[in-house]
C-alpha cells in the first residue's frame, strides 16, 4: 500500500510540474494565434481531467488558475 501513495504522490508532482509548464503557455505573450490558443485550451482541458481525480491542493489550485486563463477577458464599455 505504500508503494501506492508513493506512485500517487510522483504523479501529483508530476502534475504539478506540467500545470507550471501549462500556465506559461497560457501567457498571452506566448500563445498569440488562433491555433496556439485551441491547443493551450486542449491542454488546460487534458490537464483538467487528471486535476479532478486528485485530491492535492496544488493540483486543484493551478486547475483553477488554468480555467481562469481561458476565459474571454471581458471590457466594461459604458454607454451614455
Amino acid at each position: 500500500m505504500d508503494d501506492l501513495a508513493g506512485i500517487d504522490r510522483a504523479l501529483d508532482d508530476l502534475l504539478v510540474n506540467l500545470g507550471g509548464l501549462v500556465l506559461r503557455l497560457a501567457n498571452p505573450e506566448v500563445s498569440r494565434t488562433v491555433e496556439e490558443r485551441r491547443a493551450l485550451a486542449q491542454s488546460v482541458h487534458q490537464f483538467s481531467a487528471c486535476a479532478r481525480r486528485s485530491s492535492d491542493p496544488r493540483l486543484q489550485q493551478i486547475n483553477n488558475d488554468l480555467l481562469q486563463t481561458l476565459r474571454p477577458r471581458l471590457r466594461l464599455v459604458a454607454s451614455r
